[in-house]
């Protein structure tokens, strides 16, 4: 069973934020698919189980964005 969940994330401008948070959320484990879209703030993750919010915020504030 896989689970899919859309994070709000602040600061992303242009494509390359986009892949810069698509890198680092996609190293997270059990990750199977990232997308993010910086005109609507989003990034949606889908995962084997569900992930934990402080791991997805440290991701994406490694890429230089807030988890919101």
């Amino acid at each position: 069973m896989t689970t899919t969940t859309t994070y709000a994330v602040a600061g992303m401008t242009c494509g390359h934020c986009e892949m810069s948070v698509q890198e680092e959320v996609g190293e997270l484990e059990g990750v199977l698919e990232v997308s993010a879209d910086h005109a609507t703030g989003q990034v949606t993750v889908t995962s084997a189980e569900p992930l934990d919010r402080a791991a997805v915020a440290a991701a994406v504030e490694e890429a230089g964005y807030t988890l919101t």
